[in-house]
């Protein structure tokens, strides 16, 4: 049973990046899936999230309008497109699992290991 998140990389400011979810040995379809991310010094925190029931989508007030996920079941894979990023999106983001939809990272119970992203010029 395996979630990993990829995708990232570094990129100047303005650019973009898709992050994937991937998970292996179990199905994302009924879970809620998230996004955090936890920049150096920093608390982690809740950037996006998608029901598993109607698709409905969360952002962080920070990220809005900016990111957008997406999930593919037949895939296994939940996205996350980043746009316009900034220096201050730099962080290690990271993908997790819960049965209730939210940006509370208490609410997660799996997480996969994170990928590093950095926005610089």
């Amino acid at each position: 049973v395996q979630l990993q998140a990829s995708g990232g990389g570094l990129v100047q400011p303005g650019g973009s990046l898709r992050l994937s979810c991937a998970a292996s040995g179990f199905t994302l379809d009924y879970y809620a899936i998230g996004w955090f991310r936890q920049a150096p010094g920093k608390e982690r925190e809740g950037v996006s999230c998608i029901s598993d029931s109607d698709g409905s989508t969360y952002y962080a007030d920070s990220v809005k309008g900016r990111f957008t996920i997406s999930r593919d079941n037949a895939k296994n894979t939940v996205y996350l497109q980043m746009n316009s990023l900034k220096p201050e999106d730099t962080a290690v983001y990271y993908c997790a699992t819960a049965w209730v939809v939210g940006l509370e990272a208490g609410e997660y119970d799996y997480w996969g290991q994170g990928t590093l992203v950095t926005v610089s010029s």
